[in-house]
Parts: C-alpha cells; sequence; structure tokens
C-alpha cells in the first residue's frame, strides 16, 4: 500500500519561495486558523510542508541530516551505513562525530509548525470527519518527529503547544521530560493517530494511515523495549542518569515488547499487506525480485506501507544515490562514483542455500581455519581457486546478489571488472599496485583492465573504486543511465515495509518470552522464503537479528539496531573492517582467481564510546537543560 509521495505541489512551492518558508512572513502564533486553511488546497499544502520536513532516514539522509542533498562529494555521500559494519567509504574513514546525526532545533521547528496546526483544528470549519484525519496526521507527525528525538537525545522537553512570547524568556523554557515519559509520550501519540486515522485517504492520496501509524509504534516500541532490556551494557553515570533523562528501567522491556508485538499484529493481521512475489521458484528469480523492490517500490503495493517519493530530478527534489554508488564503469562521465563499499563483515552475514540456519562466512583456503587472518597474501597457503571472479559466492543467499555488484558480474550491459592485482608464476604478489605483467604473450593488469574506466576495484586515483571487493547495488536502477549531475535520481525510498513490521513481531516474540512463538518462527522465516530458502529455521534472537541484518541492510537501519540494543560498543571496539580481494592466480595455467581476506585498505581502526548512545544536546547555555553524560 503506497501511503505518502512528496508531490509536485509541495516541491514548486517550497523551491518557488528560495526554500524559504512562507509562514515567517509574520508571527506563526497570529495566523488565523480561517486564512490559513481557507481552502481544502490550503490544508494540503500545510500538511505537505509538515511531511518534507518529517526525520526519514533515506536517501538524504546523511551524516550532516536530512534533505541533504546538496553539491557535496566529500560529506554529502557519507552515510550512516558507513559508520557501521555494512560499508565503507572510498576514500573516507571517519567514524561517528560528536556532531554527526544531530536533530535538534530542526526537529523543534517541526514540533512547532505541527503544534500550530492542532491548536488551530478545534476552530476549522471541516467536517468531523476531516478533523479527524487533521488530528490523526498531526499526531503522527508529532510521534514521528518525538521519536527522532528520544532515540538521539533521550529524555526532551515535551511542548505539546504553541508557546507564545511574552517578553518573559524563562517563561518559554521547558525541562527535559524523562526518557520513559519521553517514549510513551511518543506511543500515546501513535494511539491518537491510529484512532483517528482512516485506512486509506479518498483517491489513493498517499498520506499516513492507520496502517502507517500502527507500523510507527511497531518500530519506536522496538526501540524502547530493547533500550530498557540491554540499557545495562553500556553503564553510564551523571546528572541525566540520576534524574532519569536517559536510560529506562529493565523493568519497562514487557510493556514496550508487548506494544510492539501489538501493534505489528494488527498490520498482520489486517489482510491489506503481504511480501513482494513470497514464493520464487529458485535463487535466482528471489534475487531479480529482491531487486526490484527497491528499483521501484511503487510495483509492491502489497509490501511498502509508507513511502517518500521524489518528483523529478535536479532543482534539490532528486537525490545522489546514482551518481554517488554506481560502479566506477557505469558513471558516464561523472567524477565521484563507487563510495558505498558494502564490507567483508556484511558478505559474511549472509546464510548459504546449503547450510540454512547460520551466517556463512566467505572461506578463502582450503584449511578453512584462518578465517580471521587479515594479513594478506600469503605464499604458505593453500588458496582454494575458482574459475570466475565470483565463483566464491556461489550459493550464498540471494539478497546479497541483488544488494551487492559482485565482481565479474553484469551491470547496465558491463561485466563489472573489481580485482586486487595478481600471483605472478614465480609467488610473487602484485596488489593493489605496480606496472603490467605479461606472460605467454598475455598482458595483465593489476586491476584487471588497461584503463580506468575499464574497471571498478581498488586503484585509489579519484576515489572512484571500492575497496572492499564488492560494490553497490541496492536501490539503483539498472534501466537508467547515471545523469551526471547533482539530485538526478527520483528512485522512491520505502520507509515502512511489511518484512520490518515481521522482523519486529518476530524479535519482539522472542525478546520478551511471550506471545505466539509458532506466528514468530512463521514471521521469520516467510521472509527467508522470498529470499529462496526451502528449509525453516527457529526462532532465535540469533536467527532474527541475522535476518535484519540482510533483508534490511543499506535501509539505515543497522545503525539504530546497534543503538537499541547497545551493541555498538562490543562491535566496534579498536574494531577494523574487512574486504575481500579477488586476485589473478598465474601460477597455474589456465590463470584461476583465488580471494584473501583482508583489512580494508586506507583504514584505521574505529571504537564506540559509551556517551554515543546518546547525542549532546546543543545550546544549553540559553534554553538551561540538563546535558547527556561525559559531554
Amino acid at each position: 500500500m503506497k501511503m505518502i509521495k512528496n508531490t509536485a505541489l509541495l516541491l514548486v512551492f517550497l523551491f518557488a519561495l528560495g526554500c524559504g518558508n512562507v509562514l515567517d512572513k509574520q508571527p506563526l502564533d497570529k495566523l488565523q486558523g480561517e486564512n490559513l486553511f481557507s481552502n481544502p488546497e490550503g490544508v494540503k499544502l500545510y500538511m505537505a510542508n509538515l511531511y518534507y520536513q518529517l526525520p526519514i532516514e533515506d536517501f538524504t539522509f546523511f551524516r550532516q541530516g536530512f534533505n541533504w542533498n546538496t553539491g557535496d562529494p566529500n560529506n554529502g555521500g557519507f552515510a550512516p551505513a558507513m559508520v557501521t559494519d555494512e560499508a565503507v567509504h572510498t576514500e573516507f574513514g571517519d567514524f561517528i562525530g560528536n556532531d554527526d546525526f544531530q536533530w535538534w532545533d530542526q526537529g523543534y521547528k517541526l514540533i512547532r509548525d505541527t503544534n500550530i496546526l492542532i491548536d488551530i483544528i478545534p476552530t476549522l470549519d471541516v467536517t468531523d470527519d476531516e478533523r479527524k484525519a487533521l488530528i490523526g496526521e498531526s499526531s503522527f507527525i508529532r510521534a514521528y518527529t518525538y521519536f527522532a528525538l528520544v532515540k538521539r537525545y533521550g529524555g526532551v522537553p515535551l511542548i505539546t503547544s504553541v508557546q507564545k512570547y511574552d517578553g518573559d524568556v524563562e517563561a518559554l523554557k521547558v525541562p527535559r521530560s524523562t526518557e520513559k515519559e519521553t517514549w510513551d509520550f511518543v506511543l500515546k501519540e501513535c494511539d491518537l493517530a491510529i484512532a483517528n486515522l482512516a485506512e486509506s485517504w479518498p483517491g489513493g492520496e498517499r498520506r499516513a494511515t492507520k496502517w502507517v501509524a500502527y507500523a510507527l509504534k511497531s518500530r519506536a516500541a522496538l526501540h524502547a523495549a530493547s533500550l530498557a532490556k540491554y540499557g545495562d551494557r553500556s553503564p553510564i553515570s551523571g546528572t541525566a542518569v540520576d534524574q532519569k533523562l536517559v536510560g529506562l528501567d529493565k523493568s519497562a522491556a514487557a510493556e514496550y515488547y508487548k506494544a510492539a508485538a501489538d501493534a505489528s499484529e494488527a498490520i498482520m493481521s489486517s489482510g491489506k499487506f503481504a511480501l513482494f512475489r513470497a514464493n520464487p521458484a529458485n535463487p535466482e528469480e528471489a534475487a531479480n525480485n529482491y531487486r526490484l523492490l527497491f528499483e521501484d517500490p511503487n510495483n509492491a503495493p502489497e509490501e511498502v506501507i509508507f513511502i517518500k517519493g521524489y518528483a523529478r530530478p535536479g532543482s534539490g527534489t532528486g537525490h545522489n544515490y546514482g551518481i554517488w554508488f554506481q560502479p566506477n564503469q557505469t558513471a558516464n562521465g561523472w567524477p565521484h562514483p563507487g563510495r558505498m563499499n558494502p564490507t567483508l563483515e556484511l558478505m559474511d552475514a549472509y546464510e548459504s542455500y546449503d547450510k540454512p540456519g547460520a551466517s556463512a562466512p566467505i572461506v578463502t583456503t582450503e584449511a578453512g581455519n584462518d578465517m580471521n587472518d587479515y594479513n594478506g597474501f600469503n605464499a604458505s597457503k593453500q588458496y582454494k581457486r575458482y574459475e570466475g571472479p565470483n565463483d566464491i559466492f556461489k550459493g550464498k543467499d540471494a539478497r546479497m546478489w541483488a544488494t551487492m555488484i559482485l565482481p565479474g558480474t553484469n551491470w547496465k550491459g558491463q561485466k563489472i571488472v573489481i580485482q586486487a592485482g595478481f600471483i605472478r608464476p614465480d609467488g610473487n604478489a602484485q596488489i593493489m599496485g605496480g606496472e603490467p605483467f605479461t606472460v605467454n604473450g598475455k598482458t595483465y593488469y593489476t586491476y584487471g583492465a588497461a584503463d580506468r574506466t575499464q574497471y571498478s576495484g581498488f586503484d585509489t586515483w579519484g576515489g572512484n573504486n571500492t575497496r572492499t571487493g564488492v560494490s553497490f547495488k541496492k536501490f539503483l536502477n539498472e534501466g537508467v543511465n547515471v545523469a551526471p549531475g547533482w539530485n538526478q535520481s527520483i528512485t522512491d525510498f520505502a520507509d515502512f515495509r511489511y518484512a520490518e513490521i515481521l522482523l519486529n513481531y518476530a524479535e519482539a516474540i522472542v525478546e520478551s518470552g511471550t506471545g505466539d512463538k509458532v506466528k514468530g518462527a512463521k514471521a521469520l522465516n516467510d521472509i527467508r522464503h522470498r529470499a529462496g530458502h526451502k528449509t525453516d529455521i527457529p526462532l532465535t534472537i540469533d536467527n532474527v537479528i541475522r535476518e535484519r541484518r540482510v533483508e534490511l541492510a543499506f535501509e539505515n537501519k543497522r545503525f539504530w539496531d546497534l543503538i537499541r540494543r547497545r551493541e555498538y560498543h562490543t562491535t566496534f571496539n579498536n574494531t577494523m573492517r574487512h574486504s575481500i580481494l579477488p586476485v589473478l592466480d598465474l601460477r597455474v595455467t589456465p590463470a584461476k582467481y583465488i580471494f584473501i581476506r583482508t583489512n580494508v585498505a586506507r583504514s584505521n581502526p574505529s571504537t564506540f564510546d559509551y556517551k554515543q548512545y546518546y547525542r549532546y544536546i546543543p545550546g544549553i547555555g540559553a534554553n538551561g537543560l540538563i546535558q547527556n553524560p561525559q559531554y
């Protein structure tokens, strides 16, 4: 069910005003409802502006914030995946900085704008159904906004009506609520939205519905439940902790897991949703179906619950996934491709079809007992040899083939060449550099081809080539050539989809130890069946988390999964991320490929500090709020 798309009306409104807000022309607290909403188009226009400000973590969500689609190749292409174990940037080894992923001033601006609407609703001359819809949408937007704030900052000031300045600044200061009060407020607003929103909009308008509000509640409640259950994995102290402005009591986990399960089950039992192409004939079909789901989520109305759309290329109304993340060979003249490099950690997480129910790390040697050796080529090792540059990945989960461009696979009519070097007949390795080498009348090149436009791996020139051994595919449209300019991509983003709801349900059931475990196991296995797996696996937390990693890869969920489950500091504790190097072995005739597990080149180990589970609160000198611990 496709719910919302930022329409041309919104975009024309925003950019005709030079990205300014028409409401800033006069004090917002003095606007008269009858003037602002004198006709239905005024309501839509105002509501569209609220939707535009929603903190949807989509293709324009980067470390600087939301709706970031400016021409900045050095920063704008740094996505949340690049500070997780999903990916690295081709050039930058940055980890999470204090100023990354902040969202405070913008959040309270959206709250103010939403409160203006909420305060005005009782005065409007509209029908009861129209009034209910306005209440429902406003509650949904406010819930979404406070969810974005509480998962960053813990307890925050709860401002539920428009503040009026009468000359006393102190009167405008609202103290932080506890973290539990803030989470409870988010869920209460979700309930209000659910109670007032209809199941769909007349004429198919894509806006928040009852089911979208249930989906938000499912996600938010699971986040809160995890914090309550696992908060003691990362003990912190200070005034904010003492006053419960950050942190939840372990005893709160049960109520939040139940809320997550109940909200998920409401969607599952509605009969409105299903997995897109849930029963593929084989893994190849499963891979294609999965790719199509993200190439255009509008073609999957049974699975997609909430869409953020992009109306047209250019003028700040598109996004840059196409130009930043295409492999070098298909950049079409664009100077900044190839930036998103999936890690070996993610490759290792996918199952193989012959060993269901466990990650299948990529084994590169006959011994198979050196999976943690990342020291590069070792002439004494007996490496497995393969005819083709992607044969080592055969038998791995179809979603891996649909999420990543593997070496030697075709993309946009080209064979994508990703090679790190070769082993000469005398056993000497030439990796990551060096001159061409000729043997028996044939010339071999380190990166697999003579010209830089003909390969996509490892060469440092321009920062355009993957340094992990694979390139990026998910969300990219194979049928559309890259237009060499900013904001030319118009692929829509599925913010909520049914697969996430199934995974939320499964996790809530297994983590709480209550509820319908049979139904939870079915939810987990239905997703795997869509990926071509035939064997059911048990409902365990390890199985659920692995499935989240591979099913939701690059959908900006992994960052928050590590946060909410308090696993970031153990995942990143002086930690290097890793690559796999396809290398042509000339010691045998005909030449074959070997693969080498190694550290990501030109990178440093990363460590996540406890304090980073919460962002710092800006402006405490003026707003008088208690700062989060260790800032």
